[in-house]
């Protein structure tokens, strides 16, 4: 058993600049795990909460004030982490310390677990195969609350190359894509100064069909079969498009509401005419009823929950009474520790919900994603494609080829 014998903490920064919190949790008194908790832009109204009194600061002041009772742990055992955190901090939703705290605490005990077993983190959170890739998907083409003025309200179109059994040329062709959607937009608007979102898509000055038809002729352009060699997906993040006063989702930067019936309808003839292998949150957070019914009518496409279920077990259960869900986001640090997450990765698996693993819009360069992604058997990677911080998780894929352990593909 790997024994926790040292915790250190500090302030660092993420992609963005914003601060957050970094942990190291050093096992046996020489084996030493980092991790530095992410932070979103678009982000769930039930999502635990980051910090509290929104200050990382204040959630160091209570780690530090209760670093003894970690001391002894089982490095190897998010549950006896978690029971630790909830004995001192019992809100669910974390507001006491912070889930980026919980996260980051939880993922550095496994880490440095890992290093002293010498072991891959992901067999340690899945002691069996089997093992598989997941699809890498990533943002080429971005908007709404990860771009500027001017780019579509959709957040973020996706490309996910769902026709190859290989990682590495997997990985190639999502950054063919990403360069050839540049070319593309330059040739329509010459001006374009190369400006890009939060998770490195490209923020055009565009509409949300324009942005699609760039995306579409990218696609096409670098000689890939449009829904069988490389497919695209959608995050809407359609509650930052909802109005509940108005009951209307408020498209601003192309002038156009639409009610809820409306919204369907639109998400229903997008995933239809672009051959979708994936929408996100194409309905606000509280309409399950609406994600239903384009989970019915798109048996293909994997019908995602995001701000819907924020890796939440109560919110995945109520999705699955609604049948509102084919697909499920799964963000450690929205539901806080690790533990959490895998209770929510157990629940979705056991309804038939398949998972995406994925990042924040504020993100680090650890790649402990990659291994959170393979032991919870997730489809799909969401992890970006270009920016250091994305990178660092699919170069992550392509050295865990190196073990004989991973048997492929995931099945999609």
């Amino acid at each position: 058993m790997p024994s926790i014998t040292g915790i250190k903490s500090r302030t660092v920064f993420d992609s963005r600049g914003a601060k957050t919190i970094e942990i190291d949790v050093i096992t046996d008194e020489k084996f030493s795990g980092r991790a530095c908790a992410p932070s979103g832009a678009s982000v769930g109204k039930y999502e635990a909460q980051s910090f509290p009194k929104n200050s990382p600061e204040k959630a160091l002041d209570v780690l530090k004030a209760n670093e003894i009772k970690f001391i002894g742990l089982d490095a190897a055992d998010p549950k006896a982490v978690f029971e630790v955190l909830r004995s001192i901090y019992s809100t669910e939703t974390y507001s006491l310390v912070g889930a980026a705290v919980a996260y980051a605490l939880s993922l550095a005990s496994v880490q440095s677990a890992s290093k002293a077993l010498d072991t891959p983190m992901f067999t340690l959170l899945k002691p069996h195969g089997p093992y598989r890739f997941p699809f890498p998907l990533g943002n080429i083409l971005g908007g709404g609350a990860h771009a500027g003025p001017g780019t579509p309200d959709i957040q973020e179109i996706l490309a996910c190359p769902v026709g190859v059994r290989d990682i590495s040329e997997a990985l190639e062709m999502n950054f063919r894509v990403h360069k050839e959607v540049r070319k593309v937009i330059q040739a329509n608007d010459e001006d374009f100064t190369y400006g890009r979102g939060d998770e490195g898509g490209w923020a055009p000055k565009a509409d949300n069909d324009q942005a699609l038809e760039i995306a579409e002729r990218a696609v096409k352009n670098c000689g890939f079969t449009l829904g069988d060699d490389m497919s695209l997906g959608i995050d809407f993040a359609s509650s930052t498009l909802w109005d509940a006063k108005a009951q209307v989702y408020n498209y601003k930067r192309q002038q156009i509401t639409r009610d809820r019936y409306k919204q369907i309808d639109y998400v229903n003839h997008l995933i239809k005419n672009y051959k979708l292998i994936y929408a996100e949150d194409p309905v606000n957070e509280e309409d399950f009823e609406g994600a239903a019914i384009i989970t019915k009518d798109n048996k293909r496409c994997l019908v995602t929950g995001d701000d819907m279920l924020v890796t939440n077990v109560m919110r995945a259960k109520r999705a699955s009474e609604y049948k509102a869900c084919s697909g499920a986001i799964l963000k450690v640090n929205q539901a806080g520790s690790l533990y959490d997450a895998m209770n929510f990765a157990k629940e979705c698996t056991a309804n038939g919900i398949k998972l995406i693993t994925s990042h924040r819009s504020g993100e680090s360069i650890d790649s402990h994603l990659v291994h959170i992604a393979i032991s919870t058997d997730s489809k799909m990677l969401k992890a970006g494609i270009v920016g250091g911080e994305r990178v660092a998780k699919l170069n992550e894929l392509l050295r865990l080829r190196e073990y004989d352990l991973i048997d492929g593909m995931a099945v999609l």
